[in-house]
């Protein structure tokens, strides 16, 4: 997509939880594409970090998004019914629309604990997993179908984390908290659709693969300009990838008249990359998802050069 092809001008996308990783890029890449971008997080300069703890703040996604295109970036807890219908009257009263929603929530991460079963993991921490990747998700969906259906042709993206053959089985490494969580996300987005698709808009699922996240680079102790480096740590982070790449999937799925074919169904960042001729930051096309199925699950040694 070049700078001068701006395929979403006119239209207006809120990306929900766009302080960091993938959806601050699909912020920018909206932008990229003409949209004006509403991102909002709870992380910010003014108001101070959210409860999990890193560095990254939703002013510093306005400025990457002003830096390409048009967009106002706002601290908004989706969690709060009364800021998120606060947030979607101002974007009425600012825009008269609402295209496209990138549900992109979560954050839940931090209170995981991986491996665990059900009665041995703390059930605050679980129940607190469940609000943010499910209750906020609802929240945000709930306060803004009603001004996005009033036109035909809007667009819910539902951000999530495995395809609908990986979440066939139990995720019995991440445990029942994070596995009812992501499950539910393929669910709604089902339900979503169908409740949509009347009205003339439609609900998909879109899952990156191992994405190359600041927090996850941290883990590594790499940058993006040097991630190679940490496959000495974990090999198999051969078949990682920028958060640009479902970034830039998502902006032509939304610019794509024929969308809707995809309503109801989980697609992923290699899936969308291959059906509009896309690659990563770095020339190449990782298939993660495959890959993980294939390579890492069943304990091969790592080999990513049929997957990319």
């Amino acid at each position: 997509m070049t700078a001068q092809y701006r395929p979403l001008t006119g239209q207006v996308a809120l990306v929900a939880g766009a302080t960091r990783g993938a959806s601050r890029a699909i912020a920018v890449e909206l932008a990229r594409a003409g949209a004006f971008v509403y991102a909002t997080g709870r992380s910010s300069r003014s108001a101070g970090r959210s409860e999990i703890d890193r560095p990254e703040t939703i002013e510093e996604t306005g400025d990457l998004v002003a830096a390409v295109g048009d967009g106002r970036a706002l601290v908004v807890d989706h969690l709060d019914i009364a800021e998120v219908s606060g947030l979607i009257e101002q974007i009425e009263s600012d825009q008269g629309r609402l295209d496209i929603l990138v549900n992109g929530l979560f954050g839940g991460d931090i209170y995981a604990q991986f491996g665990d079963k059900l009665w041995e993991h703390d059930l605050r921490r679980g129940l607190r997993m469940i609000r943010l990747g499910v209750d906020g998700h609802v929240i945000t969906a709930h306060q803004a179908l009603p001004l996005m259906l009033r036109k035909p042709g809007s667009l819910l993206i539902e951000l999530t984390d495995g395809t609908t053959e990986y979440n066939r089985s139990y995720r019995k490494n991440q445990g029942f908290f994070y596995d009812l969580v992501k499950a539910s996300t393929e669910r709604m987005t089902g339900a979503l659709h169908y409740e949509m698709a009347p009205h003339g808009g439609a609900a998909i699922a879109v899952t990156p693969g191992w994405l190359r996240s600041e927090a996850m680079l941290e883990l590594f102790g790499v940058r993006e300009d040097n991630w190679r480096d940490a496959l000495d740590i974990e090999p198999h982070f051969a078949i990682s990838e920028s958060p640009t790449f479902v970034a830039q999937g998502i902006a032509a799925l939304a610019a794509d008249p024929d969308r809707a074919r995809l309503g109801g169904s989980v697609v992923s960042s290699f899936d969308l990359a291959s059906r509009y001729d896309l690659d990563d930051v770095d020339g190449t096309r990782p298939d993660a998802w495959r890959y993980i199925v294939e390579v890492q699950d069943p304990g091969l040694p790592a080999d990513d050069s049929s997957y990319r």
